[in-house]
């Protein structure tokens, strides 16, 4: 390998559980020797009145803030994505969607043809829409030619966890106020994501 494997950890989080989770999530990237997680948040969509007046975003604003803000083109020059997105209705949040709805150029040049990818989210409830906002989510992924990666079952807080967590990806039950902490469990299906999409990004790469 020439190079240090770099990869993209890419996510929106409105009231800051999918920035947590990214934490995680760079952290079992960053454990891979050779790998370094690269994260970048979305551009958001919510009107700066919105922010404001709500003190819940607006502190998850602040405190994320340092953040950098992703380009598309921060796609092509990873090698490999992992996306974190916070549910709407069973599908990705529409910052995300809009944020890959421009990447048509991309997409016509092959740019992300073979690159390893991985997807996590977070819900209100244990049954809103966790494995179907990251399976959606994937068929963006997957019309990009982009390797898909999960998380196996060797990974023994898929089976334990009371939370979230899917063989599809890791995924967080936020609570309806979203306030509910991360959990440890959770925390370990997300750093087992990230360790997973750098091996394999370093054996492709390699």
């Amino acid at each position: 390998m020439s190079s240090e494997v770099k990869v993209l950890v890419l996510y929106y989080s409105m009231f800051g559980n999918i920035a947590e989770m990214t934490k995680a999530v760079a952290e079992g990237v960053n454990s891979v020797p050779g790998a370094a997680a690269v994260v970048k948040q979305v551009p958001d969509l919510l009107p700066d009145k919105v922010i404001n007046e709500n003190a819940a975003i607006k502190a998850v604003k602040d405190r994320y803030r340092d953040v950098p803000v992703a380009a598309v083109n921060d796609l092509a020059e990873a090698d490999a994505v992992i996306v974190g997105t916070p549910t709407r209705f069973g599908n990705m949040c529409a910052q995300m969607r809009n944020f890959w709805d421009q990447t048509g150029g991309l997409w016509g040049k092959g740019a992300l043809i073979g690159k390893p990818a991985g997807v996590y989210t977070s819900t209100a409830s244990p049954h809103g829409g966790q494995e179907t906002t990251i399976i959606s989510t994937m068929f963006t992924l997957m019309h990009h030619g982009m390797i898909i990666v999960g998380v196996p079952y060797s990974v023994e807080e898929l089976v334990t966890t009371t939370g979230g967590g899917t063989p599809y990806g890791p995924s967080h039950t936020a609570g309806p106020e979203a306030d509910i902490p991360v959990d440890e469990k959770e925390k370990v299906i997300c750093r087992a994501l990230g360790r997973r999409v750098a091996e394999v990004a370093i054996k492709l790469k390699g």
